[in-house]
């Protein structure tokens, strides 16, 4: 056990998941905030257990010939928005490409999918269209910027290089503002105060800016002056909101929004679609690489005429859209009232018809729609980083789609849910990471699941004359069942899903003679609404 407070030295023999390097001192593991792979370091202990240690680079003995100069002020070492920007951008992505290669291994037991290189940036700075600032007050003095690593305090920060630069415009603008207005700062202690956050929405394509101040009440003192700075000094200003939250609570933005001026939205591009964009929306912050994602989602699919599509966390429609340029129709489904009715304008504001979107939690209202009818060939999910919740993908598993593109921002849970699919029917053909966030260590995917074609797939291919047949079989053949399901029920069902039935009500089949002799064969399991209907067509047919 190493002591608090002490230096040793380490050598880096891997790179964790969260950027840190991971050491070894003697045999003893530490996780070194700061190291990266193969270099020698001298590490100060900031916590110490039985097994394992924490530290953070006091000196570097052998330096990683991929290691980089930090491109921001030094002073921001500790920014909690870039945490593996001193490396190399090339290793970067290699780094991302073995997140998701061990995800998929380790939590969903998939090895053999091909996993494609992380498509990265040509320049990745200066790239995200949203800002949020905390805003703090220490000791009297202002600080606007990001939080330190693992806490809540805020480094001040004057310039940063992964943002849009006029967000360091309104940040100086909004500053002098506040500090000569003397406007009240909300102390996350004792819950007073007025302003908590600042966040920025720039479009990229537009040049549209919207300013939203996050605070407690609207009583902000001569807010025109703050307005007129802006319409002066920042090129594409368009809209200032002030949204409320009074809530005691970590989540930064409100319900509540107020325009103090424009309409409080801003328009802007991906590829050819035009989207508009409020305080609520969820809108990818890299819209370079947000085409690359989409467009890769786009092609998975593989949209032919006729095509019907399932698109679940939508958001605003952004997916969506791109989809409804190929498929005969979209349904859409989210959660946030506000992204709907933005998702609505959007495709008003396309020129688009052939969607429909709902709002409610997914794991409710997509059950309920299918129920009613709704039904696609192609469903693709964007879930937040929890992933899709069992409802849905049970009721993916029932509509039985030809394809599934499940777009993912966490492969821990991407490779949970790829697992569970995998096992009711569907195989996970490819993934394709996408960085949409250069020098952080999150990575964006792309995977492309197909229905399994059970007579193909599972090497079981079961024939009347393979039968054990019992005077109950011959009472009707796989495809008698199979047609009276259809024509009741509206449902194919196939004759794996019949077997099992079959012999869940005792109807002994004899062995297949063809029995395959793999250890670990992928069959997929009879839905329960499937399970209904066959067990139907077995009391029709009185052979139960």
């Amino acid at each position: 056990m190493l002591e608090k407070g002490k230096k040793y030295e380490c050598k880096i023999v891997d790179i964790g998941q969260n950027g840190v390097g991971i050491g070894k001192h003697e045999g003893f593991t530490v996780f070194v905030d700061g190291a990266l792979l193969g270099e020698v370091v001298d590490v100060k202990i900031k916590k110490s257990k039985k097994k394992y240690a924490e530290g953070l680079v006091s000196k570097i003995k052998e330096r990683s010939p991929y290691r980089v100069d930090r491109a921001c002020n030094p002073k921001y070492t500790n920014c909690g928005g870039c945490q593996i920007q001193e490396l190399d951008y090339q290793k970067q992505l290699d780094l991302k490409t073995n997140i998701v290669k061990e995800d998929l291994k380790r939590i969903g037991g998939l090895e053999n999918v091909q996993v494609f290189d992380t498509i990265g940036m040509e320049k990745p700075f200066r790239y995200r269209n949203k800002a949020q600032f905390p805003v703090q007050m220490e000791d009297g003095k202002l600080k606007i910027g990001f939080y330190r690593k693992k806490s809540h305090d805020i480094i001040d920060i004057d310039k940063c290089l992964i943002q849009d630069e006029k967000n360091d415009l309104i940040i100086d603008i909004i500053r002098k503002y506040i500090e000569e207005e003397n406007i009240s700062i909300y102390d996350e202690k004792s819950h007073k105060g007025l302003l908590r956050h600042i966040v920025t929405k720039v479009g990229f394509t537009s040049g549209q800016v919207m300013v939203v101040l996050v605070a407690t009440e609207d009583r902000f003192k001569n807010l025109d002056r703050l307005i007129e700075s802006l319409k002066d000094q920042v090129e594409g200003f368009t809209s200032l909101v002030v949204n409320i939250n009074k809530d005691k609570t970590n989540v930064i933005l409100g319900l509540k929004n107020i325009n103090k001026y424009g309409n409080g939205k801003i328009v802007d591009n991906i590829g050819d679609l035009k989207f508009e964009i409020s305080p609520l929306s969820f809108f990818q912050v890299n819209p370079i690489q947000t085409d690359v994602l989409y467009n890769k989602a786009l092609e998975y699919a593989d949209l032919k005429e006729g095509d019907r599509v399932f698109d679940i966390y939508c958001g605003i429609g952004t997916i969506s859209l791109f989809l409804a340029q190929k498929a005969e129709f979209v349904y859409g489904v989210e959660i946030v009232e506000d992204a709907i009715k933005d998702a609505r304008l959007n495709a008003k504001l396309n020129g688009m018809d052939n969607l429909e979107f709902f709002v409610g939690k997914a794991e409710e209202v997509v059950p309920e729609i299918y129920k009613e009818g709704k039904k696609a060939n192609v469903v693709v999910v964007d879930p937040p980083r929890k992933g899709c919740d069992e409802r849905v993908l049970d009721t993916i598993v029932e509509m039985e789609p030809d394809r599934v593109v499940y777009v993912s921002c966490n492969p821990s849970t991407l490779a949970r849910d790829l697992r569970y699919l995998e096992d009711r029917g569907y195989r996970c053909e490819k993934v394709q990471p996408v960085d949409l966030f250069p020098h952080s260590v999150h990575v964006e995917t792309v995977a492309l699941l197909s229905k399994l074609d059970v007579d193909k797939h599972i090497d079981v291919e079961i024939k009347l004359d393979e039968l054990d047949l019992t005077s109950a079989e011959s009472k009707a053949t796989y495809a008698q069942i199979k047609k009276y399901i259809l024509e009741k029920f509206d449902l194919k069902v196939s004759t794996l899903y019949i077997a099992q039935i079959k012999k869940k009500c005792g109807i002994v089949l004899r062995e297949h003679y063809n029995k395959s002799k793999k250890e670990k064969q992928v069959i997929p399991q009879c839905t329960p609404e499937k399970e209904e209907a066959i067990m139907d067509a077995l009391r029709h047919f009185k052979m139960i």
